[in-house]
């Protein structure tokens, strides 16, 4: 009777301990698409819709994307890819690549583009920007050699 008993304690701590163990994965999985999420903020689609210019790094003027053109840029986990829509020539502003962030830092890695992207692709692949990050907006901004911000590109999260 005392070793049914000592089997039948066994069996039920072995199945509280399962339980137990998918808890804590389950709690871990949600920990680790919390921290991914975190990271990769950046993923989805998002709209440029303006434009701040400096100087001595500070704003000096801000203007919105002009209507008669469009730019998307949308991120994976590791490509991406901007298009720019003109009235005049839809499908001459493209570019496709990876990117990175961290630290204050974009860098945008192109592969190929549109024939004039290409060109630029041709002088220079890799594009570093400061870069601002927040839930639905972001903004790339471009510095100069000496690292003094010129103009940013700011976006909006569409998706």
């Amino acid at each position: 009777m005392k070793i049914k008993f000592f089997i039948i304690c066994l069996i039920f701590v072995f199945i509280s301990s399962c339980a137990d163990s998918n808890t804590d994965k389950s709690e871990s999985s949600e920990e680790v698409e919390a921290i991914t999420s975190k990271k990769n903020g950046l993923k989805g689609a998002w709209e440029l819709k303006g434009f701040y210019n400096y100087q001595d790094n500070k704003v000096v003027d801000s203007f919105e994307n002009n209507t008669l053109s469009r730019q998307i840029k949308m991120y994976t986990d590791t490509k991406v890819m901007w298009c720019k829509l003109l009235k005049t020539d839809s499908i001459e502003f493209f570019g496709y690549g990876s990117y990175t962030y961290d630290d204050g830092l974009l860098t945008e890695v192109l592969e190929f583009g549109s024939a004039f992207m290409n060109d630029v692709i041709e002088e220079q692949q890799e594009f570093v920007f400061q870069f601002e990050l927040g839930p639905d907006r972001f903004e790339q901004i471009e510095i100069d050699e000496d690292g003094n911000r010129i103009y940013s590109e700011n976006y909006v999260r569409i998706e």
